[in-house]
């Protein structure tokens, strides 16, 4: 689908350079919000909270949406704090939503500071940008509302307040429970350290924990008498590398021994391992995932021990929108790219004196080359809305060119006026996107038919996630 598809004025408009109707009222309000959004996100910062734990960044998310007009539900899907923030009725309009995530990663805690410094007393940062991804999600909707009211534009923006994004799949559970089934459009955003609206897929993953149980004994005076959850591990973990040449190409498994035991001289009686196993295919992920609880059977009858498991999450590829894709590149290049005043300027030349790839810091300013097939190597729950509602994403610079994700570099730049310049171009190329939408009626259908057309008419929404309820404290175990 490319630009000729989007029969609008909006984009002929765009394409010559110039404004449509009320964009510039809406780039207005963005940098009339910037320094609060950047307030925002740096209390995020702050007080990085983890999956599932987001209660002050989702009541403070909440809060900027309320005093915006919005309409709050919150608690949703049996998670306390996720929820869904609404403005405007749909009509004749349409429904665009836009996610927010917020949680933060554990041991990762790092101050805005170009060189490695650890928080004293503090463990979690937010290494992924989550911070910056809410609040400037928060903006962008607040910026769609307000233009809403002032054009009188039939439809409805909502914001979904989304936890657990690390590991917990929270947006599945949000999928699951049907939220998302009136929707026509979705749009999010990610931090990166380049501005790219390219689509393409990412990796579809399961992930769990395999708890071995065993008996505990002396380990020099009755061995024979214990029965070593430990070994079990490392038996399964073995299994597991073996089954490394026997998978489908592209398929990884990566694991930790999150309780190998509490003393040499005890033999354990508990020891878990924690796994992932991704691939673009969910098919192949479900198969070698089921092959692992195999092994670990096996390693549990070979050392005379038991195991449970406990899935944490799972997650679909991302399923890639080129219409939609379109209509984001055309706002990105309307915004362009960050652009760095003097003290930036030096926190991003020592910050890159740190990693392992330097490319030129004006990668910061410049825009990706737009493409609809990147195959992207990580995973998100974002993949699981894709699967159900037409989505489009974009990245922006809120970290120094070089930087990869879940590093201290990249909770440093988060917190820090680099990243927040990042984030506002999000919010205005979200907000300018929707706008768009909201106004061109056969851009929103050719999405809804290419959507289709990807996902097959035998499609049936399965997820990969097979639990209950959500693991609240997967966290904290």
């Amino acid at each position: 689908m490319k630009h000729g598809l989007l029969a609008a004025t909006w984009l002929l408009a765009a394409l010559a350079g110039g404004t449509a109707a009320g964009e510039g009222d809406v780039l207005a309000h963005l940098d009339a919000y910037a320094a609060r959004q950047a307030e925002v996100g740096r209390l995020l910062w702050r007080q990085p909270e983890l999956g599932y734990l987001e209660v002050r960044s989702s009541r403070l998310l909440q809060q900027e949406l309320r005093q915006a007009g919005f309409r709050i539900e919150a608690g949703v899907a049996g998670m306390p704090t996720a929820f869904v923030a609404s403005y405007g009725t749909r009509g004749d309009g349409p429904v665009i939503a836009l996610l927010a995530e917020m949680d933060a990663l554990p041991g990762m805690a790092q101050a805005a500071e170009p060189v490695r410094l650890p928080i004293e007393g503090q463990d979690a940062g937010q290494a992924c940008g989550h911070n910056l991804f809410g609040a400037a999600s928060v903006g962008a909707a607040r910026a769609i509302a307000q233009w809403l009211k002032a054009s009188g534009t039939p439809g409805e923006v909502r914001l979904y307040g989304t936890p657990a994004e690390e590991g917990g799949s929270g947006k599945v559970y949000l999928a699951r429970a049907g939220l998302f089934d009136d929707v026509d459009v979705v749009l999010h955003w990610h931090p990166s350290a380049e501005n790219s609206a390219a689509q393409g897929t990412s990796l579809a993953n399961i992930s769990g924990k395999f708890r071995f149980h065993g008996i505990a004994a002396h380990a020099a005076i009755a061995p024979d008498r214990g029965r070593s959850a430990l070994d079990a591990v490392e038996a399964f973990n073995h299994m597991a590398n073996l089954m490394r040449e026997h998978v489908p190409d592209g398929t990884r498994i990566h694991y930790v021994i999150s309780n190998g035991g509490s003393a040499p001289n005890v033999v354990p009686d508990f020891a878990e391992a924690y796994y992932y196993v991704r691939h673009v295919d969910p098919a192949v992920v479900r198969d070698v995932f089921e092959r692992l609880r195999k092994a670990a059977d096996g390693a549990a009858m070979g050392t005379g021990t038991t195991v449970e498991f406990e899935q944490t999450g799972g997650v679909f590829s991302l399923l890639p929108n080129d219409t939609l894709g379109q209509v984001m590149q055309a706002a990105l290049e309307q915004v362009g790219g960050v652009r760095y005043d003097a003290p930036e300027q030096a926190f991003a030349v020592k910050l890159q004196q740190t990693l392992a790839q330097r490319p030129p810091l004006d990668v910061a300013m410049q825009l990706q080359p737009y493409r609809a097939d990147l195959a992207g190597s990580a995973s998100t729950d974002v993949g699981d809305v894709s699967w159900n509602v037409p989505t489009v994403g974009l990245g922006t610079a809120t970290w120094v060119p070089g930087t990869p994700a879940h590093s201290w570099q990249a909770v440093a730049a988060s917190g820090a006026s680099i990243g927040a310049k990042g984030a506002l171009n999000a919010s205005k190329a979200m907000a300018l996107a929707a706008v768009r939408l909201f106004q061109s009626p056969d851009s929103v259908r050719a999405a809804k038919g290419e959507f289709e057309r990807r996902r097959g008419a035998e499609f049936r929404y399965v997820p990969l996630l097979q639990r209950e309820a959500p693991p609240l404290d997967y966290r904290r175990r």
